[in-house]
């Protein structure tokens, strides 16, 4: 089976984990902008701990404790944005002012909205978390 986005299965495994009761999942095939990603959810404190293994087949992390995730998901078409539009974005993502991370790609890497905003930067829109 291909996978045609595979950030977008990582974050779907884990809200259908958190439904189900789940606090931990095996995600395969884990490229380096997926570890980024795992990485700024776990400096806001969305996720506990991840930890990756090289396998023959490619690396393989683990991701444990993302009991305080309500939802989480990736944008999709990955719409550009300017410092002007972000407060659009934000109403149309998250529920409310201050709630949530939104997770964007610049030409500083990836940071949250928030980050972007402080430094006057655009970029595209990656995925959104509350």
């Amino acid at each position: 089976m291909v996978l045609n986005d595979p950030l977008a299965n990582m974050l779907s495994k884990m809200q259908n984990s958190l439904r189900v009761g789940r606090n931990q999942i095996d995600v395969s095939n884990v490229s380096n902008f997926m570890l980024q990603v795992l990485e700024l959810l776990k400096s806001h404190g969305y996720i506990n701990a991840f930890e990756v293994k090289s396998t023959v087949r490619g690396k393989v992390a683990t991701v444990t404790g993302f009991e305080t995730i309500n939802k989480i998901n990736v944008i999709k078409p990955r719409f550009n944005f300017e410092v002007s539009e972000i407060i659009g974005y934000e109403q149309h993502y998250l529920p409310a002012k201050g709630f949530g991370i939104i997770i964007v790609s610049t030409s500083k890497g990836l940071m949250t909205l928030d980050k972007a905003r402080d430094t006057h930067i655009g970029g595209k829109l990656i995925a959104y978390c509350y």
